[in-house]
């Protein structure tokens, strides 16, 4: 379980394809501090099971490479699979027992991806402005709360096959969005209360 507060952006250092997945080697600082083997990390909002671990130096400084394996089905479903060496990456480590939650409970189970239609600037902050396929859309409300690349935002507002949502310049500054542009395409996670609700509703008809 995460909460969508990005850590930090880590940086995707090498891809290794293999017979049944695909290796991804990422730079990372915070969130690999007390990382074990095991361990669970939203890369982009993907929950995904670190897999190896090193250490390396550049110019001098130490850093650390955290490995993931990324099954086909995951690969294929997520942006993930346009990721190159130097994409920057959203990481958060899991939610700890006793953590203070200030964001929304994000599973790490992307329900689909979405395609930016507007990024710009608007004084201070930006405007995003996704679409979405239906099956997402229908979880999304005004007001409520979505994961995009495992961001945990609020909803600005709904249009017919997309929403909308104002990025304050923290947000730009700390997450990969900064370097996202209009048609990339995006991770996303709807609001897990309001699939819970809908079942509810469902079973009492």
């Amino acid at each position: 379980m995460f909460t969508g507060l990005v850590e930090e952006t880590g940086v995707i250092h090498r891809i290794e394809p293999g017979e049944s997945s695909v290796r991804l080697w990422v730079d990372a600082r915070v969130t690999a501090q007390g990382a074990r083997l095991g361990d669970s990390i939203a890369v982009n909002g993907c929950c995904l099971t670190v897999v190896a671990k090193r250490t390396f130096r550049r110019g001098g400084k130490p850093g650390t490479r955290l490995a993931f394996d990324l099954l086909q089905e995951t690969w294929d479903r997520t942006n993930l699979s346009a990721v190159k060496p130097g994409s920057a990456i959203n990481l958060e480590r899991s939610l700890a027992a006793g953590d203070r939650l200030g964001g929304h409970f994000v599973t790490g189970h992307i329900d689909g991806t979405g395609k930016i239609r507007t990024w710009e600037r608007r004084g201070r902050d930006h405007v995003l402005e996704i679409t979405a396929p239906a099956s997402i859309c229908r979880y999304v409300v005004f007001k409520g709360s979505v994961a995009v690349d495992g961001i945990s935002l609020t909803v600005a507002g709904v249009f017919r096959g997309g929403f909308r949502i104002w990025i304050i310049p923290h947000t730009f500054e700390v997450t990969a969005l900064r370097e996202r542009q209009v048609g990339e395409v995006v991770n996303l996670e709807a609001d897990m209360l309001g699939k819970y609700v809908e079942r509810f509703v469902r079973a009492r008809k």
